[in-house]
């Protein structure tokens, strides 16, 4: 699948990204690169080979390092405010975000 100038000038829009003089052509240029990449990957035949929890796994036993899942910070009315200032708009103490799903 190859990209064109307007995929790219589109993508370009809705990751609200300015791309000045070459850097339109470069990005189709990776992008491109990167579809072929996967293309690559997506043709090899991986029937019958297990999945891998770690690269190395294939190679020796691997167990993972796993920390407990537990709330390290108290919530309060404080933290939560502190939390929310930054946002560029809140209601009801929640993150507003714009509609991404047309």
């Amino acid at each position: 699948m190859a990209l064109t100038e307007n995929d790219v000038t589109r993508l370009a829009r809705l990751a609200r990204l300015e791309l000045a003089g070459d850097a339109h052509a470069r990005v189709l240029k990776d992008l491109n690169g990167i579809f072929g990449l996967i293309e690559r990957l997506q043709a090899v035949d991986t029937q019958g080979v297990e999945p891998l929890t770690h690269p190395i796994s294939a190679i020796e036993d691997v167990a993972l390092r796993l920390r407990d899942d537990a709330v390290t910070e108290p919530a309060t009315p404080a933290s939560r405010e502190a939390l929310l200032a930054n946002a560029p708009a809140v209601q009801d103490g929640l993150f507003l975000v714009p509609k991404v799903i047309e």
